[in-house]
């Protein structure tokens, strides 16, 4: 029995960048809110609700950066040139917002700095990250094993569409957070975000989902084509599921549910992306196999994997699990 060790690790990484969004999403979302919520002891809250788990949620990220460099390097040399100013943009924006985790506490004098660093770098890597994901899902011009694109191809309306839709998707993430963690006028105020946010949100997941089949033949195949149809319907009927059990949520003042089912709304927009990319790593251009590493890097990078990952995992669940339970403004977070 032959093993497809490409196949594995693409896997691992989608579970990896999946696990990123599920995760940083919602830290994210709560700083591109931090600027529609007045005063210091509001603001106090929200940052620590996030303050204990925000650099782990961040692990993700690097795992999957990581792991495509080592695992798909054609993918990695192809994708990085077309998405760099994106890209760029993303981990300078994530070095300010974590800066301003611990300088907003000790520098009180300078303190509308670092929250416009907070507030700032939240939006701006949430946009660098839509757009990034929008301009390869459109595709990455090929010639050879080479980008054959410009500095500026990562710049088109479908893009731009995508950044915006994951700003407001973070945003929504966010709130349904703060519901969740925090009591009081911030919890009051994320509720009435939530509602106008999510409504929002699904208008711009059904424009997205309607465009990309549009983008290349073979997305077309795999949505619209029978019998292949049949096999995806069911990720759009559990959108409407997400979305009825999100409303059902915020109307009931049921936090959880309502956070988990905008999870489940990202969770079901990322496994229609992979649907519509498989089999390959760059649409329309490079397959799996053919930006993998050979067998043998791939077999012993998979042994740092199945070590790594499941310390990754405890220590995540072993954070939130410490850090359960609401954030009152009396908590304060010492940096």
């Amino acid at each position: 029995m032959t093993i497809d060790y490409a196949l594995i690790w693409a896997g691992l990484i989608a579970f990896a960048v999946l696990a990123y969004i599920v995760l940083d999403g919602f830290d994210l979302g709560v700083g591109i809110l931090f600027p529609w919520v007045k005063g210091q002891e509001h603001r106090d809250q929200m940052m620590n609700s996030v303050a204990p788990v925000w650099d782990g949620n961040e692990t993700w990220l690097v795992l999957g950066g990581g792991g495509l460099f080592a695992v798909f390097p054609l993918a990695y040399a192809i994708i990085m040139p077309a998405l760099y100013a994106p890209f760029m943009a993303m981990l300078l924006a994530l070095v300010f917002r974590g800066v301003a985790f611990e300088f907003r506490f000790k520098s009180r004098n300078n303190q509308w700095f670092w929250d416009l660093a907070f507030a700032g770098g939240s939006t701006v890597a949430a946009f660098a990250q839509g757009v990034a994901m929008g301009a390869l899902v459109q595709g990455i011009p090929v010639v050879g094993r080479a980008y054959a694109g410009g500095w500026w191809d990562w710049l088109s309306p479908f893009s731009l569409l995508t950044g915006l839709a994951l700003v407001v998707g973070y945003a929504l993430l966010g709130a349904t957070w703060l519901m969740l963690k925090t009591e009081g006028h911030v919890a009051q105020q994320a509720s009435r975000a939530a509602r106008v946010l999510g409504v929002v949100l699904l208008i711009l997941i059904v424009v997205v989902s309607l465009w990309t089949p549009f983008l290349h033949e073979h997305f077309m195949r795999k949505w619209f084509a029978w019998p292949a149809m049949v096999v995806v319907a069911p990720v759009p009927i559990l959108v409407l599921v997400c979305a009825v059990l999100f409303f059902k949520g915020v109307s009931q003042d049921k936090p959880l549910m309502a956070f988990l089912s905008v999870q489940g709304l990202f969770v079901l927009s990322y496994m229609g992306l992979l649907i519509s990319f498989f089999p390959y790593i760059v649409p329309s251009a490079v397959t799996l196999w053919q930006a993998a590493a050979p067998d043998n890097s791939l077999k012993f990078l998979l042994v740092g994997a199945v070590v790594l990952l499941p310390m990754i995992l405890a220590y995540t669940a072993y954070a939130y699990w410490v850090f359960r339970g609401k954030v009152g403004p009396t908590h304060h977070y010492h940096g």
